[in-house]
């Protein structure tokens, strides 16, 4: 969209998929207060760029660079922003808004990260300046014949129960056993015929590789190398999540599945309260509330079966 003027951008400095998951009602909701759609400042691994690409609230996505200072700035500054919100507390990110001429801009105080709930703190940023109460979760915007074009492709039909399987976590601690999915994927399997996609990224193609080797495999398709907008309409045409806290499930959840997600090594309260559609499983000795980096818990086999089975009932 070619304007001389634009009139706000938000910036997004965490750079995980399941970040600006979080972070995505809070863009919606300020680009309905201001009338118009915002300019969207994230890093490529968000995934920004596929996420966005048919939502009306947001009209482009610039690459938040980790050492491209000037030139993101002269990027920003050409476009005449009249105001930015920035989801960070970063000074470098505050310094980028302030050299490149806009006017006024919301961030977070400075040296204020430690310690913060990552979805409440973005909530209550962003009610601040609203001055009213907003919901936390939201919804991606999709072409319908993406969709369609995904069922066709990987014969997605309502014969199967259809998952999304996300088995990887950025650490091990974070990771529910592989041969612990591979076993329920085999029990699921036994009660309803089903089909599993497993989303992953390249760096974990020995996680995919155990299960695609597994008596379950021929059930299963990787969706490793496949760009995140072509993931997306796959996402969406399943029914059900099954994952570890990661970007997937967090994904799926703004696509509207039914998610269960187990937290073994990180705060629920940040990152698994934010979305109804996510259903928080924690160690079996902790609370949603105990539960947090540093954890390192367990949770038995038994209890994921049990939910799963709840989860699709």
């Amino acid at each position: 969209m070619n304007r001389e003027k634009k009139s706000g951008i938000a910036v997004v400095k965490s750079p995980g998929l399941g970040d600006v998951q979080i972070l995505l009602s809070n863009i919606h909701h300020i680009s309905k207060k201001i009338g118009k759609p915002l300019t969207v400042l994230a890093q490529k691994t968000t995934g920004a760029a596929a996420v966005f690409k048919h939502d009306p609230h947001v009209d482009e996505i610039i690459d938040l660079g980790k050492k491209d200072f000037f030139n993101i700035i002269n990027k920003i500054k050409s476009k005449k922003f009249d105001q930015c919100y920035i989801y960070s507390d970063s000074i470098r990110l505050y310094l980028i808004a302030k050299l490149s001429g806009i006017p006024k801009i919301y961030h977070y105080p400075f040296f204020s990260k430690k310690g913060k709930n990552f979805y409440k703190t973005a909530l209550e940023f962003t009610e601040k300046i609203l001055q009213r109460k907003i919901h936390s979760a939201s919804k991606i915007y999709l072409d319908k014949n993406d969709i369609e074009n995904a069922k066709s492709k990987y014969n997605i039909t309502n014969d199967t129960k259809n998952y999304i399987i996300a088995p990887s976590a950025s650490g091990k601690t974070k990771r529910w056993p592989i041969n612990n999915f591979i076993k329920l994927l085999e029990e699921l399997n036994k009660k309803h015929s089903s089909k599993f996609f497993i989303a992953a990224g390249p760096d974990d193609e020995n996680l995919i590789k155990k299960i695609i080797d597994s008596s379950i495999g021929q059930r299963c398709v990787s969706l490793s190398k496949l760009s995140i907008e072509q993931i997306i309409p796959i996402i969406a045409s399943c029914s059900y999540c099954l994952s570890n806290d990661t970007g997937f499930g967090h994904l799926a959840a703004n696509l509207n599945l039914k998610c269960l997600m187990i937290f073994l090594d990180s705060p629920p309260v940040a990152y698994g309260l934010w979305n109804p559609n996510i259903k928080v499983v924690v160690p079996l000795t902790e609370t949603v509330e105990s539960t947090g980096h540093n954890t390192r818990g367990t949770v038995p086999f038994d209890t994921i079966l049990e939910k799963s089975l709840k989860l699709i009932s």
